[in-house]
């Protein structure tokens, strides 16, 4: 099987389509599609994979890449159930060469990658070298000639290692067109002569390549003689051969050489004849597109028709058992579905009154909860004021013995002097004790946690001990002569603190502190 498919794939490799070749008819397309019908039939894998590929050939050779694609890749299906060979590497191949004509390159150097591994694993050189080859022509349309030049070296070195002077002949050309874009005109020209001797009286098509490529590269290095001579034999052969691609494009290279010399009359004719002729290929290659796609979709409805008919007896027929059995299942299935809903909806009606209760009682329990977590923060707060107020009669208390005893010490009584002063001095030294702050602090703390965070993450500048009490005593909304006894200083001094606490904090010049303070 494979060997059948072999020449049959290759056939027309490397060599190009002529342009000026008529159209296929479309009864050749008939007659593929009905050969594959039959292989489909009654015919092997290798026959049915051996049939789309013919049609995918057919699409390929008329420009129809979608459809090519397709038979192609419906070949490789059926032929994956078999070991990997050589034509796994030619339609992956053939594949990448699609794409790499219309340009989508990323697409085009995987389906190469894929051939290129293929043909490595089954030791098939040539299939690997032109895999390399393309994989380097890639590379060269994207612009990475370094890349492009790897691959093409590599592919030459597999060519010369079978001996296959063609496949050498089109890596020259191909390494010749890579060194004229990186204007190394010499080294590329040295390559297209060693692409020329072989092509010369062998290959008329890939001779014309070659000569349009070298009178091309004699153009950019300004050698205007030479770039007419070789140009003018490539459209003298290119019209002997009918080869309407090469015609054009030897016109075009034409034009910009005559415009290069001088003579713009000429030039300006053979711009004409490229226009001309890009504009009928243009015209023919849609028309020939056109006729394809209209055969094949005759083709397909065709098949669809006879397909129908085929059927419509058998499923006039099913169709009678099938109403029959339908509507019996359908009364069934409405008295089941009749009882399932009502089921179902009784239940689910259920299930929301359930529902509702228990977020009722979800309700009911957070409200409590709130209602006790508000009357614990009331009591905390009512602590903690008459706290403060205790703080400040025990400290007006404390202070007004400390003065008394002071006062009797002054009188000097011998007697009791020393006793006196020492007493002052301990009633002192217990109003400087910290305990009842660092208590009053925990209380506060646990009415408002994130007070003295919020308030030193907005100050200005660092807030010391006597400030913090400051703005925690203004917090619990005391006046500045609350405050006073609290802090042992007068009602002034606690005026002048309040203005630096401020000074030190962004609060709005029309906002008073206390509100401030009583909304962190």
């Amino acid at each position: 099987m494979i060997l059948l498919l072999i020449p049959f794939l290759c056939s027309g490799q490397d060599s190009g389509e002529k342009n000026g070749d008529p159209p296929i008819r479309d009864p050749l397309f008939y007659t593929y599609k009905a050969e594959l019908k039959d292989a489909l039939e009654s015919g092997t894998a290798g026959t049915i994979a051996q049939k789309h590929i013919q049609l995918g050939e057919f699409y390929r050779k008329n420009e129809v890449f979608t459809e090519a694609i397709g038979q192609y890749n419906q070949a490789i299906e059926i032929l994956d159930e078999s070991p990997k060979d050589s034509v796994h590497s030619i339609l992956q191949r053939k594949i990448g060469e699609i794409y790499l004509s219309l340009k989508l390159f990323p697409k085009a150097r995987k389906y190469f990658e894929a051939s290129k591994n293929i043909a490595r694993k089954i030791r098939y050189e040539r299939g690997q070298a032109r895999a390399e080859g393309l994989l380097g022509t890639c590379a060269e349309k994207e612009g990475n000639y370094l890349e492009a030049l790897k691959h093409q070296q590599e592919s030459l070195k597999l060519f010369e290692q079978i001996n296959d002077k063609r496949g050498i002949a089109f890596v020259n050309e191909n390494i010749g067109s890579i060194y004229e874009d990186l204007k190394q005109y010499e080294t590329a020209h040295d390559h297209f002569e060693k692409a020329l001797s072989y092509f010369k009286d062998r290959d008329d098509d890939a001779q014309i390549s070659v000569l349009n490529n070298m009178g091309d590269m004699f153009r950019k290095t300004g050698n205007h003689n030479e770039a007419l001579e070789y140009t003018s034999l490539a459209l003298r052969m290119a019209v002997d051969n009918n080869n309407l691609h090469q015609q054009k494009s030897a016109h075009q290279d034409l034009s910009e050489v005559y415009a290069g010399m001088g003579d713009y009359n000429k030039a300006y004719r053979h711009l004409m004849t490229y226009d001309k002729m890009y504009k009928e290929m243009y015209e023919t290659q849609n028309i020939k597109h056109f006729n394809v796609l209209q055969t094949a979709y005759e083709i397909n409805e065709k098949e669809a028709q006879i397909a129908l008919l085929k059927h419509r007896n058998e499923t006039v027929t099913a169709n009678r058992n099938l109403i029959m059995v339908t509507a019996m299942a359908l009364l069934l299935l409405s008295g089941l579905l009749y009882v399932y809903f009502f089921r179902k909806r009784r239940e689910k009606v259920k299930l929301q009154q359930y529902r509702q209760r228990l977020l009722q009682a979800e309700l009911e329990k957070r409200e409590i909860e709130e209602k006790r977590l508000q009357d614990e923060i009331n009591l905390k707060t009512a602590a903690l004021s008459r706290y403060s107020l205790n703080m400040a009669q025990k400290n007006k208390l404390i202070a007004d013995m400390a003065s008394t005893l002071k006062n009797i010490a002054s009188r000097k009584q011998m007697d009791v002097h020393a006793k006196i002063r020492s007493l002052a001095r301990a009633l002192d030294a217990d109003l400087k004790q910290e305990e009842e702050w660092d208590e009053f602090m925990g209380f506060f703390k646990d009415i408002h946690p994130d007070f003295f965070k919020k308030l030193s993450g907005i100050s200005r500048d660092k807030l010391s001990s006597a400030e913090l009490r400051l703005a925690m005593l203004l917090r619990l909304n005391l006046s500045s002569k609350e405050i006073a006894p609290v802090l042992r200083v007068t009602p002034d001094s606690v005026r002048v603190a309040r203005y630096r606490l401020r000074k030190k904090l962004p609060i709005p010049p029309k906002q008073e502190l206390v509100n401030f303070l009583m909304e962190l």
